[in-house]
């Protein structure tokens, strides 16, 4: 356009909007509205002022004086909003605008295609928008919106508990700009958060129990309350540049140990986009989006997710004062309990977000399968229970096959579980006394082949009476919506349940349990 040679900056890159431009430019000690007149971008946490690299480390994130500058923020913000202030970033966004527009209309071209075609599988009324109220499912959401010409979608909305303020601020104005819109919100009301924390640990990079607590499990509910055993189509604003396990994602994914909610096929019409591409969007199509992009996050799932970098958390003690001072306390006090010797650099130097396993913990020793081989039988083994032995536990065998009362030895209180085709049966339960063992059952497995694996999978379902905290994630492995938990306990339906075993599936649902990832311990499982 300026009739100059291009040169490489980045492989990607997003806007500073003005609000974040000042935080930088009291950061870096810069005269006050120094940058306003320049073209300023970010990747990550290198900025680039027009075009020259500057890079933030970690560091100073950390140690910025965050009280110091929300009150220099506060009192340069009505100044900062002055349209002389703002005229260089509008010129600037409408030039990035003008000079990409072959390649806006490829990409909306090439999206709107890709949605026509896999929604044309699906009754209208079964096709479901995921709305976490970020950046790419705002995208998502208009883009499959007007490609299907229909403002009555149904979106899902995840309200996790843990939203940034901004972001159910803009979920409250989506769901009031989109009238026609069906717009439902799944949100797990029976679990508190830091309750969950205390009694398991937070989440850390590779455990994070919150998603399927708080957001894969009350979607699971939502869906199965609006579409009981329909098969479904969801749009996702999934991308392969978010993250490393992202970029393995099919574009459109119905394989049952890939898709996180068994009654969905998933697609993904933004999978190959960057970030400037979502931006590109935003902007040029002049959408409505989450503020907090604008003070400078780069993305706004939960406030408080191991995955935010030091950047992130930098912005919080800003933005969300309150609750980042009693998360780090919090943090503080559950590193001392597991025995950190140096708790608060063990905080504040992120390597909290590391922690595996439910070292430390109490609850640690239920996720531990606990047996002795009976010596009187063959193929039967007693396991220890935390609990005396009741319904609840007998419920769980209904994957295996139909729960009989009747045919049991009624002096042993033995419930038998028959093959659900032929009536034979496969499983024996049994309250016993054993040495060691408060409460036990005795477990024998009859007329199979393998009885090591069908023992393996009992020991899921002995895994699950043990260590259950209601993470919900059964309720979504289960297709048929046959798994409901609640506070009166875990459930199966016998009426609904299919017996495919996808609840004691270790390539769908790891150690039968999710408890028996995030609460293990060296030689505990």
């Amino acid at each position: 356009m300026c009739g100059s040679r291009t040169k490489f900056m980045c492989a990607d890159l997003r806007p500073v909007f003005p609000q974040e431009r000042l935080l930088l430019e009291l950061l870096l000690g810069l005269e006050t509205f120094s940058l306003s007149k320049k073209s300023v971008w970010c990747q990550d946490s290198r900025y680039y002022i027009d075009g020259k690299a500057k890079s933030i480390s970690s560091k100073t994130f950390l140690q910025a004086d965050t009280a110091a500058l929300s009150a220099k923020l506060e009192e340069y913000k009505s100044r900062n909003e002055e349209e002389d202030l703002l005229f260089t970033f509008n010129s600037v966004i409408e030039k990035f605008i003008k000079a990409n527009k072959p390649r806006l209309d490829t990409l909306i071209g090439e999206a709107h295609a890709f949605i026509k075609k896999e929604a044309a599988k699906f009754p209208a009324e079964n096709i479901v928008l995921s709305f976490s109220g970020g950046k790419d499912s705002t995208v998502t959401a208009d883009l499959v919106t007007k490609a299907l010409s229909n403002p009555s979608l149904v979106h899902i909305f995840g309200n996790t508990t843990l939203e940034f303020p901004m972001t159910l601020e803009y979920a409250n104005r989506f769901r009031k700009n989109h009238p026609f819109a069906i717009f439902e919100t799944a949100i797990n009301d029976e679990q508190v958060f830091m309750k969950v924390c205390d009694d398991i640990g937070p989440p850390a990079r590779m455990m994070r129990w919150c998603c399927s607590m708080f957001k894969t499990g009350p979607i699971t509910r939502t869906l199965n309350s609006l579409y009981r055993n329909q098969q479904i189509l969801t749009f996702y604003g999934i991308r392969h540049a978010e993250s490393a396990s992202r970029s393995k994602y099919n574009r459109v994914e119905d394989d049952k140990e890939s898709v996180k909610i068994q009654k969905q096929t998933v697609a993904s019409p933004i999978i190959d986009w960057k970030d400037i591409d979502i931006w590109l969007y935003l902007l040029a199509e002049k959408v409505d989006f989450n503020d907090a992009y604008r003070l400078g996050y780069d993305r706004v799932g939960c406030w408080c997710c191991p995955n935010n970098n030091q950047r992130a958390q930098f912005l919080s003690r800003i933005y969300m004062k309150d609750r980042s001072r009693d998360w780090r306390n919090f943090l503080i006090s559950f590193a001392k309990r597991i025995g950190k010797p140096d708790a608060e650099v063990y905080v504040d130097s992120g390597a909290w977000k590391a922690r595996q396993g439910g070292n430390g913990l109490a609850a640690a020793d239920d996720v531990k399968i606990k047996f002795t081989n009976c010596t009187a039988e063959e193929h039967a083994k007693n396991y220890s229970l935390v609990r005396p032995f009741n319904k609840e536990l007998v419920n769980l065998f209904v994957p295996f096959g139909k729960i009989s009362w009747a045919l049991g030895s009624k002096i042993l209180h033995e419930v038998l579980v028959l093959d659900a085709k032929t009536n034979v049966p496969l499983i024996s339960l049994q309250p016993f006394t054993v040495d060691g063992f408060e409460n036990a059952v005795k477990i024998k497995t009859m007329n199979i082949k393998d009885h090591e694996a069908l023992q393996r999978q009992i020991a899921y379902q002995i895994r699950k009476f043990n260590a259950c905290r209601k993470c919900l994630k059964c309720e979504s492995v289960c297709k048929a919506g046959a798994i409901s938990i609640s506070n009166e306990g875990y459930f199966i339906d016998e009426e609904k349940c299919l017996h495919c075993k996808m609840c004691v599936n270790q390539a769908v649902l790891e150690n039968g349990c999710l408890m028996g990832k995030y609460l293990r311990t060296k030689g505990g499982i």
